[in-house]
Parts: C-alpha cells; sequence; structure tokens
C-alpha cells in the first residue's frame, strides 16, 4: 500500500491489529491462555495504545512450547518449517503457511528493490540453506522481484569469487563479518573487482555491524553495502532495510508493529531514546505472536527521510541486551570495540573480545590482527600502534582494555555470524 502520512499507517496499523488480535483469540492455544490469565478479551485491544495490557513474547516461550505450541492452524496447513542452532537450549521452531511464504516473499522482494536492485540483476546467495531462515529468505524475495537466483549455498570461499567472476554476479547477501573474507580471498586470487568482478550491491545482516565494517566491504568490492534486519522469530530476514540513503533501516510498519522498550524495567522508552526492539508482526497465520522481545538494541529516528518513505528508520543496531558485557561494572557492547578499531585503516576487521576474571578482578584484551610486513617490521611501531588503541578504547569503554596485536590469520574467520566474544568467566567458555 501507498501511506502519504504517519496518521495512515497508525490506522492501518490499529485496523490489522484488531483482526489479528481477534483471528488469534479463536486459533491459538497459546495467546487464548494469555487473553485468560490477564483476564482480557479481544475486544480489550483495539489500538496500538492497548498492547500494553499483554505481556512480552519472548524467545523462551517458544522454547517452552517446542515444537507445536504456538501453532494456529492444523498441521497439514503448515508447508515449512524452520528453527534455531539450540546451542544454549531447546531450538526455537517457526512455522509457515502457504501466506505465511508468500506474504515473506513479498517483504524480502521489497527489502531488495529499496536497495535498488530490479529484475535485470542476478543475486549471489552465500547463506546456509538449511533451518537458517537467512537462505531461503533472500532465495524467494529475489526470485519475486525478478532476479536471477544464485543459489550457492555458504562456504567454499574460493568457489564463491570464481562464481561471481564467471556468472557476472550483480549482487550478493551474506554476514557481514564473510564478506569481509571473501573480499580479502579476492585480493589473494588476485582479483580486480573494478575489472573482473560486475557486483554493484551488497546486501548483509545476521549480526551488527557498524560503519567501520560497510566502508572495509565497500572498499574490498567496490560496491554499495547495505544493512538488512530480521529475525527468525517474526520472519527472518524482511523486516527493515536501508534506503539508498544509508542513515538507518526503514520498518516496514503496515506489516509490523513497533514499540521501544527499558530492556530492564519493560517500559516504554522515550521517543529518540535507546532501547531494547519489541515487534508485533500483523499477518501471520500459522503462528501469531505479539510483543515479541528481540534483545536488540536501537533507536527510533524522528526525521523523516529524504527517499520519501513514510516508515519510521531504526538505527543500525547498536548489540544485543543478552550480548552486553559487564566489566567492573560498566556495560560495554561489542559494537563500541568495533568502532574503534575500524576507524583505523591499518586494521581490516578481524578482532575477538576476551573476558577473564584473575583475582576476582575482570580483565578485557582485544586481539586485532595486523597484516605480516607490520606484525614483523619495527617493533617500536607495533608498540605505539597497540598503545594509541588501548587510549582510545580506555577513553571510550571508561575500562581499561589491553590491546594484543595478532599476525595476519591468527584469528579465525567464519562461513556465518563471527563470534567475536570469548568469555571465560562462564563455563563453557563461549559467550
Amino acid at each position: 500500500m501507498n501511506f502519504k502520512s504517519r496518521e495512515e499507517i497508525l490506522e492501518y496499523q490499529n485496523k490489522k491489529l484488531r483482526c489479528c488480535v481477534e483471528y488469534a483469540s479463536k486459533n491459538s492455544r497459546f495467546f487464548k491462555n494469555i487473553l485468560k490469565n490477564f483476564d482480557l478479551t479481544p475486544d480489550d485491544i483495539k489500538s496500538i495504545e492497548d498492547l500494553q495490557k499483554l505481556p512480552f513474547t519472548t524467545k523462551n516461550d517458544l522454547r517452552d512450547n517446542y515444537p507445536f505450541g504456538l501453532t494456529a492452524v492444523p498441521m497439514d496447513e503448515i508447508v515449512r518449517f524452520h528453527a534455531s542452532s539450540g546451542t544454549t537450549g531447546k531450538s526455537t521452531v517457526v512455522y509457515y503457511t502457504r501466506n505465511d511464504l508468500d506474504t515473506w516473499s513479498d517483504l524480502m522482494a521489497r527489502v531488495l528493490s529499496t536497495t535498488g536492485l530490479t529484475k535485470k540483476d542476478s543475486m549471489q546467495i552465500i547463506y546456509n540453506y538449511g533451518f537458517f531462515t537467512g537462505g531461503f529468505g533472500f532465495h524467494y524475495g529475489a526470485e519475486r522481484l525478478g532476479i536471477s537466483v544464485i543459489p550457492t549455498g555458504s562456504g567454499n570461499t574460493k568457489k564463491q569469487i570464481e562464481i561471481m567472476r564467471d556468472f557476472g554476479t550483480t549482487s550478493f547477501t551474506s554476514t557481514p563479518s564473510y564478506a569481509i573474507h571473501l573480499g580479502e580471498t579476492a585480493e589473494e586470487m588476485s582479483i580486480i573487482p573494478e575489472k573482473d568482478l560486475k557486483l554493484k550491491i551488497g546486501v548483509f545482516g545476521g549480526e551488527p555491524w557498524g560503519e567501520g565494517m560497510r566502508q572495509r566491504i565497500e572498499e574490498l568490492f567496490h560496491i554499495n553495502a547495505y544493512d538488512n534486519y530480521g529475525l527468525s522469530e517474526l520472519c527472518g530476514p524482511g523486516v527493515a532495510v536501508e534506503c539508498t540513503e544509508k542513515e538507518g533501516l526503514h520498518v516496514w510498519e503496515d506489516y509490523f508493529i513497533m514499540e521501544v522498550i527499558d530492556p530492564k524495567t519493560g517500559e516504554l522508552v522515550g521517543e529518540g531514546e535507546r532501547g531494547e526492539l519489541v515487534f508485533t508482526p500483523l499477518w501471520k497465520e500459522a503462528m501469531p505472536i505479539f510483543r515479541y522481545r528481540t534483545r536488540d538494541i536501537s533507536r527510533v529516528f524522528k526525521e523523516k527521510c529524504n527517499c520519501g518513505l513514510h516508515f519510521r528508520k531504526i538505527e543500525r543496531l547498536h548489540g544485543r541486551s543478552d550480548d552486553m558485557l559487564i566489566i567492573r561494572g560498566v556495560n560495554i557492547f561489542p559494537s563500541q570495540i568495533e568502532e574503534v578499531i575500524l576507524e583505523n585503516p591499518i586494521f581490516k576487521g578481524h578482532y575477538s573480545i576476551i573476558v577473564e576474571r584473575k583475582e576476582s578482578l575482570d580483565t578485557l584484551t582485544i586481539e586485532i590482527e595486523v597484516t605480516k610486513d607490520l606484525f614483523t617490521g619495527n617493533l617500536k611501531d607495533l608498540i605505539e600502534l597497540k598503545e594509541k588503541v588501548e587510549e582510545k578504547l580506555n577513553n571510550v569503554l571508561l575500562v581499561k582494555a589491553n590491546v594484543r596485536l595478532v599476525e595476519e590469520g591468527a584469528i579465525p574467520r567464519s562461513q556465518g555470524k563471527a563470534q567475536r566474544v570469548i568469555d571465560k568467566r562462564n563455563i563453557g567458555g563461549i559467550k
């Protein structure tokens, strides 16, 4: 739909919300129990303001109802399942009807169109095609828009570059950390992007990434790199995307009601304040959910975008509330560390954050890769670089950070989401 004002969007959201509540109250056992437990009826939820009468839905709700406790349709109407890896407990399972898949495809087509892609383009999809939603989301969205799909999946890095060259790929999608690895591999293969490749656009997501990583990717491939946001509990990718202005991500508010809350109190924050994103999808048949807590930290921009869209924008993710590190009483997000590191063009985006406890005190060590020439060069230059980064980190984080410069290739590469934090204070080691 073409909305001409915020008022039209809000009126549409209220109408759709009432339909969703009525539908879920008749078809979802999970939602029926919520209404009963909170002494509510569908008539009590008539507008966005009334949403606060409902409790939040969390990842634990999905785990507690594993695998099919949130269904709102007969099993023979479910045509697709996706699930999380379940590395920290039971998997969170999501399900789709045919209409759900059609809507998801439309959302992803809108995402890709917003970045400037058209049916004249091709897209190489470098995501896993298993339970993870990313590969299928981009695949069906690209096909819906008429883009030629090159479904390479993840891994086999050199082959990915060869296919980009041989197929004349004009766009690709992957995690941003893997995009950097792809670009560095292309350099090793003596691939010159502006000569050997036809790439022009990359759409990335699956992990928080900052302007430094964007600049690095754009420098490696000579493309425009765009951020895309989503999560499997809502649909997968396709909740929000950057337009060509690259100043925040437009949320598709005709499909999602968005709230921003204080992650500690659960109360709504003030306009423009940073907090945790909460979404209510307005279209899901198989699995209607309300007020889903994403744990993702962002804020809503008040300014209207020059691109002309009336959908509000969120800033690129500041981090996740459950990824936040507390070091000696100070709250630290990995994204803050990344921003400092990538301010210096010497660093190429490969780093690890190591947290340990020594004699009852927490210590923070940042391992950062430097090129082989620099690592084996003048020791004085290396020490000066280390001290300069430590000083900047300490000023930004307000806690002492020890920097350890390591040789290029020392930090493991990932074909999916980069694992930045190694928290040795916890049993099992990896946070």
